[in-house]
């Protein structure tokens, strides 16, 4: 099957715009034209200049600046927003001018309130008005998933013979099925008069989540262009996902056998300034550019991905301009990620440490979802400090505090050997004093805390908190625990009891009272 090149307008600035709760300054409007020109983008429709002196002012500074790119403005058919369009459009290098009206019955009777004859009038006389400033003219039929054929033949037909050079069919309510629009725009290539010397392009909007397929649907019925936004924004629930239908092309050579311009590697680049200029943040789930789109957190497909990255990769993500696929470590992480993400990060474990990490890890994930580098190291440096073998360590933890309520902690402490129980209670000036007592009085001797620090192991308010303690024993020996957790009492608590667990076991006698210690 011999490739076709499909051109990509881009209506981020103008439909993608009309997203509620958007609003553009023409420095923005700028900024997004720019990088929609390193993209490749084939047209970009910079604004509607009728609308308002600010719109049409942006829309000439984008006509002025921005090169490589046909640069489109939009106009319904009244003389007046064809002459704004005009005007706006001078200083560009290559401009087109998008006429559009209504073409389904509903929109005829409620919006327009003119009979068909009248519509068709009106669009010549539009057209004829757009092709005296420049020969590249568009025409659109709003609706035209609802319209009724035999006047979309005529509409199409009257405005190819007035001038228009692409004519483009809309679904404006996202209300076709991809069937169906693959039909509609094969109907208007074979039934149309002039259908055959001009391009047709195809805009899907996504009320009913097809906007995508929609459009890759009329592109398999002989479509040559795709009206899209970048991340799918727009009016309602949006429009075809300028990201999405390219790398669905891209990725599909083999089924469409169409290629675009874009630079793909650019692709992660404009969703994240579109996002960060509109407000509009993009779900993680997203396709392509979401946060997750190349990020695997099940075991099994960790392993997959790294024994060979297509096992689960469709695309690299590389070539939308991302860092590289991410192995989130979650709860759901198998063994192979966390081991090549500690290595990675410089820590060669033997198998009982990376078991007893694995276990925390998980134990972890399930109250913060994901743990980034950072905790993860925390958490290390935690179970380094304990190891295997250690005399104590911490089961239970519950601790009572309140500006009305004096702290009170209950701990439950596992000693070795045997993993007997020792279950004590404590009151202290604060939680992290009454745990500390607590600890004491279940192992049955006393400490003095030398040193005490805690920090966040990462940004955000469910970071790992890491907490470090340096302690001494009734004989003068000192020795420092570590703990890790989204608790900071906890944290404190491991901290303790892994300090202690250290003196205990370089010198099993300095805690022999240990054995005297409550038990359940």
């Amino acid at each position: 099957m011999e490739e076709r090149r499909i051109r990509i307008f881009d209506t981020t600035l103008r439909d993608g715009e009309q997203s509620p709760g958007v609003s553009l300054t023409e420095a923005e409007k700028l900024d997004i034209a720019r990088q929609l020109a390193r993209l490749g983008v084939d047209v970009i429709e910079a604004g509607f200049p009728v609308n308002s002196a600010a719109e049409g002012r942006a829309v000439a500074a984008i006509a002025h600046e921005v090169r490589g790119p046909v640069i489109c403005a939009l106009a319904r058919t009244h003389p007046a927003d064809v002459a704004a369009a005009a005007e706006a459009l001078r200083g560009a290098a290559a401009a087109r001018i998008h006429v559009f009206t209504s073409a389904s019955p509903v929109h005829l009777r409620h919006l327009l309130r003119k009979a068909e004859d009248e519509v068709i009038e009106a669009s010549v006389v539009a057209v004829r008005e757009a092709r005296r400033f420049t020969a590249d003219v568009e025409f659109s039929g709003q609706d035209c998933g609802r319209a009724e054929r035999p006047f979309i033949v005529r509409l199409y037909a009257a405005a190819i013979a007035a001038g228009a050079t692409t004519i483009n069919i809309p679904d404006t309510v996202g209300y076709a099925q991809p069937e169906e629009f693959a039909d509609l725009i094969r109907f208007v290539r074979s039934e149309v008069p002039g259908a055959d010397r001009v391009a047709i392009s195809v805009h899907t909007h996504d009320d009913l989540g097809l906007a995508v397929a929609n459009a890759l649907a009329g592109v398999r019925a002989g479509a040559d262009q795709v009206e899209c936004a970048v991340n799918g924004i727009g009016e309602r629930a949006g429009n075809c996902s300028l990201e999405e239908v390219v790398m669905a092309l891209a990725t599909r050579r083999d089924l469409y056998a169409r290629t675009t311009g874009v630079h793909t590697v650019e692709l992660a680049r404009t969703s994240r300034l579109v996002a960060a200029l509109t407000g509009m943040a993009v779900p993680g789930n997203k396709a392509v550019v979401g946060a997750n789109a190349f990020a695997h957190e099940s075991g099994i497909h960790q392993d997959g991905v790294l024994k060979e990255r297509t096992t689960y990769e469709i695309m690299r993500p590389e070539d939308v301009g991302l860092a590289g696929t991410r192995l989130v470590l979650g709860k759901h992480s198998g063994r192979h990620a966390l081991r090549q993400r500690l290595e990675e990060l410089g820590y060669h474990l033997d198998e009982a440490a990376f078991r007893r990490t694995q276990e925390r890890l998980k134990d972890m994930a399930a109250r913060k979802q994901e743990i980034g580098d950072r905790e993860l190291e925390a958490i290390v440096r935690s179970e380094s400090a304990l190891g295997e073998e250690a005399a104590f360590r911490l089961d239970h933890l519950q601790v009572l505090s309140g500006s009305q309520l004096v702290p009170t902690a209950t701990v439950r402490i596992v000693a070795a050997p045997g993993d007997r129980c020792l279950v004590a209670s404590a009151d202290g000036d604060g939680p992290v004093d009454a745990t500390y007592r607590a600890i004491q009085r279940a192992v049955g001797a006393s400490f003095t805390l030398v040193d005490y620090s805690l920090h966040a192991a990462a940004a955000g308010g469910d970071a790992v908190g890491e907490a470090s303690v340096r302690v001494r024993d009734a004989g003068g020996r000192e020795a420092i625990g570590r703990g890790a957790s989204t608790d900071v009492i906890e944290a404190s608590a491991q901290a303790f009891v892994g300090a202690i667990a250290r003196l205990a076991t370089a010198a099993p006698h300095a805690t022999a009272a240990a054995s005297a210690g409550a038990t359940a």
